[in-house]
Formats: structure tokens, C-alpha cells, sequence
């Protein structure tokens, strides 16, 4: 089974860095602008790994992630923000996010938090 990993941000240069970043590595990805296309898309189901911005025109990625857990759907969350505070981290955390990367942040510490959400 593919491990697909989906990235969420309303950025086209964030989308498609990310995109080439996991390409690199062999890990197939594949890009939404928001968290509303992401859910249409049907694919959540397919998805083993989720990096989403959390500020984000419509639903932000906390109510994501929320939305998600209420459909039991598990996918592991990294979040990346430019806005991030420590209220926000812990409340991320505490609902399961995998992590919580404040941009810029370094490829390397993402790759290693995807490595690890595929392998949980």
C-alpha cells in the first residue's frame, strides 16, 4: 500500500516545495489549497500522513483535525504555521497532532516527523 502523503496549505510555493521536498524522498504526495477541497476529495481515506497549515481560508486545520477525529478517521497531523503560539501547539497536540512546525522550518525535522506519523 502507497503511503500518500496529503499537504494542505493555501500557498503555492508551500504546496509545491513540500511536494518536491517528499518527492525527493520517494514519498508520493499529493496537494490541496484548502482544507474543504481536501475533504471533497474523498481521499482521507487513503491518506497516511497529513501536513496542514493552520490558518487557512475557510476551515483551519484545528477544526480539520477536529472534523476528522469526529469521523474517526486517524491520520497522523503535522501542523506548520507562521502563526504559531503555545496555546495553539498544546491544542494541537493534545487532539493527536503529530507535531507542530513553525515556519521556516527545517526539511530535515519534517521528513523526520513524516517518517515517523507513516510508521505509527
Amino acid at each position: 500500500m502507497t503511503k500518500l502523503v496529503a499537504i494542505l496549505d493555501d500557498d503555492d510555493s508551500v504546496r509545491s516545495a513540500l511536494q518536491g521536498l517528499l518527492k525527493a524522498v520517494d514519498l508520493p504526495a499529493q496537494a490541496f489549497a484548502t482544507a474543504e477541497e481536501f475533504l471533497q476529495s474523498g481521499q482521507q481515506h487513503q491518506i497516511a500522513c497529513l501536513i496542514a497549515d493552520i490558518r487557512m481560508p475557510g476551515m483551519s486545520g484545528l477544526e480539520l483535525q477536529a472534523k476528522l477525529k469526529a469521523e474517526r478517521c486517524r491520520i497522523p497531523i503535522i501542523f506548520i504555521t507562521a502563526h504559531g503560539d503555545a496555546k495553539m501547539r498544546m491544542q494541537a497536540l493534545r487532539a493527536g497532532a503529530v507535531e507542530f512546525l513553525e515556519k521556516p522550518f527545517d526539511d530535515q525535522v519534517l521528513l523526520e516527523s513524516v517518517r515517523a506519523a507513516l510508521e505509527s
